[in-house]
């Protein structure tokens, strides 16, 4: 286990992860929280929920990697090659069928951000939305995948954690802007795309290890 910042694998599992969670369901409930909440306490509640997740996500790949090598690798590989077909499939869908599954993603956040509108209650319920809707999630698992390939935890967290905290601030600042000019299903494509390759990579670590 390598504890050091390792820059480049910083920079690489953010471009990973950034593209991956811009089109996910928690770009959009921040995208809804900060037209019912001040934008500054949706982005921290989002970010504090993020690093509890990736913290999470890069513990349970520590734990991955005490298996056999081989069948570490054989994991990371699925897992990279899973999110890369849900990705590919979920930009392959219609346009407006996108949209409509949005719609109705944004209507249920709006359900749960309706009452009071305080700075805590602002931390509070986008924490508990964001939190809630990572369980599980594609990036969580990849970050996993990837903390297990590489043995780094710390830089695998700090590239994930950053993406996901990026990905926020554009929902909380720009996220209505960015949906009418960018459609989230070509985001998508090439999200699904970066995770193919990293699937590759780690099937080439097992076949010459």
């Amino acid at each position: 286990m390598n504890w050091v910042v390792d820059i480049g694998l910083v920079v690489a599992t953010f471009a990973v992860i950034f593209p991956a969670e811009l089109p996910d369901k928690s770009f959009i409930a921040t995208l809804v929280l900060a037209t019912r909440f001040p934008r500054l306490m949706v982005w921290l509640g989002a970010v504090a929920a993020f690093g509890i997740q990736m913290v999470i996500a890069v513990a349970a790949g520590q734990l991955l990697s005490l298996l056999p090598e081989k069948l570490v690798l054989g994991v990371t590989a699925s897992l990279f090659a899973v999110g890369a077909v849900i990705l590919v499939r979920g930009g392959l869908k219609a346009r407006e069928e996108e949209m409509a599954e949005e719609q109705e993603e944004a209507e249920e956040i709006a359900a749960r951000a309706s009452g009071k509108r305080t700075r805590l209650a602002a931390f509070g319920t986008t924490f508990a939305v964001i939190f809630t809707a990572e369980w599980g999630d594609l990036t969580q698992l990849v970050t996993a995948g990837q903390a297990a390939r590489t043995g780094q935890p710390l830089s695998v967290f700090l590239g994930s954690w950053l993406a996901l905290a990026t990905v926020a601030g554009i929902g909380a600042l720009a996220g209505s802007w960015l949906q009418k000019r960018i459609p989230l299903w070509r985001v998508r494509l090439i999200s699904g795309a970066l995770l193919a390759v990293l699937a590759a990579v780690t099937l080439v670590e097992l076949v010459n290890g």
